[in-house]
C-alpha cells in the first residue's frame, strides 16, 4: 500500500504522520529538537536525521510499503529554505520512494490546517507572528520578520513590552507598571540582572514569550498590561488586514499558542478584526500546521490541490523515485 508522509518542522521540534487519503492518519511521532539552521539556511541533513526514522517506524505500523507523496511544512522556508529546496526532494525520493514532494512554509500549512482551501487570511501567533492570505490565485504574507525586526503582537513582542514596562517602573519612568515589575522580579530575579540573563541566550524569543502569560494575568487589574494586549491585538488585526482578500466573503482565523492567553487578548482582537475587516467572517481554526500538512498531502495524492503554488511558500516537485 502506498500513501503519504506529512511533516511539521517548527521552532519547538518536528512532528510527522503517515496516511492514505480518506483514512485517519497515524498517530504523530515527535522530536523535540528543532532543525538546525546555519550558513546554508535550514539544514536538510539534520531534518532527514529526524524525519526518516519517524517515517519508517510509522509506515511499518500503518502498513505502508512506500510514501509516494511527502509534504514538509518548515518554519523559515521562505527565507532560509534554499538548501531544502535543492536537496530534500531527491533525498526523499531515494530514501522513501517519494514521487511528489511539496515544500511549504509553516505559515502555509498553518493556513491549510485552519481554513483548508477556502479564500481568507490566517494569523499564526505563537512566539512569533505571521499573517498569510490568499484568494486562491496567489499568496500574500505580512510580518514574520523575527523578534528584532517585527513579529508584532506575537508572544515575544508581548513579553518584551511587559518587561519594558517593568523596567520603566524600576527606573521611575512614565509608562511603568509596578504590577509587571513584581511579576518580572518573581520570574527572573532582581531586574538589574535581566540583560545579562537575556541577551546572551540563543533562545531569547522564547524567553521573552515566557513572560507573555504574566502580562495577560495582570491585565484585569493593571491598565499598562491591558494596554499592551490591546496594542498586540491591533498589530495582529493589521497584519490580517494586509493579507486578507478585499473581495467576496473571506474567512479569517487565528491559530497558534497565543490564543491560550484568553480573553485579555482575544476580546480586543475580535474588536480590532471587526473594525478592520468588516467584510470577513471570523471562524475558529479547524486544525494546526500538522493537520495542514496532512490536508495538502491528501489533496496532492488525490489530485485535488487548489492552494496556489509559490516558489518560496509552496513548491511542488515531481521526482523520479528509485
Amino acid at each position: 500500500m502506498s500513501g503519504f508522509l506529512a511533516v511539521d518542522s517548527g521552532g519547538s521540534g518536528v512532528r510527522a504522520v503517515v496516511g492514505v487519503p480518506g483514512r485517519e492518519p497515524s498517530a504523530p511521532r515527535e522530536s523535540r529538537v528543532p532543525v538546525r539552521t546555519g550558513a546554508r539556511g535550514i539544514d536538510p541533513g539534520h531534518l532527514l536525521e529526524q524525519v526518516l526514522p519517524m517515517a519508517r517506524a510509522s509506515a511499518a505500523e500503518y502498513g505502508l510499503d512506500r510514501m509516494d507523496t511527502v509534504v514538509v511544512g518548515a518554519a523559515g522556508l521562505a527565507t532560509l529554505g534554499d538548501a531544502l529546496r535543492a536537496e530534500l526532494p531527491g533525498a526523499l525520493a531515494r530514501e522513501l520512494g517519494a514521487r511528489t514532494v511539496a515544500l511549504a512554509a509553516d505559515a502555509v500549512t498553518a493556513y491549510a490546517g485552519a481554513l483548508g482551501s477556502s479564500p481568507g487570511a490566517v494569523v499564526a501567533a505563537g512566539t512569533g507572528l505571521i499573517a498569510i492570505g490568499t484568494d486562491l490565485s496567489g499568496w500574500r504574507r505580512a510580518d514574520g520578520w523575527g523578534h528584532l525586526l517585527g513579529d508584532c503582537g506575537g508572544g515575544a513582542w508581548i513579553g518584551r513590552a511587559g518587561l519594558e514596562a517593568a523596567l520603566r517602573a524600576f527606573d521611575g519612568r512614565d509608562g511603568g507598571s509596578s504590577v509587571l515589575r513584581a511579576r518580572a522580579e518573581e520570574r527572573f530575579g532582581p531586574l538589574p540582572g535581566l540583560p545579562g540573563l537575556l541577551y546572551p541566550r540563543s533562545d531569547r524569543p522564547a524567553v521573552l514569550a515566557s513572560f507573555a502569560p504574566q502580562v495577560a494575568r495582570s491585565a484585569a487589574d493593571d491598565p499598562v498590561a491591558a494596554g499592551i494586549l490591546r496594542t498586540a491585538a491591533r498589530h495582529m488585526a493589521e497584519s490580517a488586514a494586509a493579507v486578507c482578500p478585499a473581495e467576496g466573503a473571506p474567512r479569517v482565523a487565528v491559530t497558534g499558542g497565543l490564543s491560550k492567553l484568553g480573553d485579555p487578548l482575544l476580546v480586543p482582537l475580535a474588536e480590532e478584526l471587526t473594525a478592520l475587516l468588516p467584510h470577513a467572517r471570523r471562524v475558529p481554526a479547524a486544525g494546526d500546521p500538522l493537520h495542514g500538512a496532512v490536508r495538502v498531502a491528501g489533496d496532492l495524492a488525490s489530485g485535488r490541490l487548489t492552494l496556489p503554488g509559490d516558489e518560496r511558500l509552496l513548491c511542488v516537485v515531481h521526482t523520479k523515485a528509485d
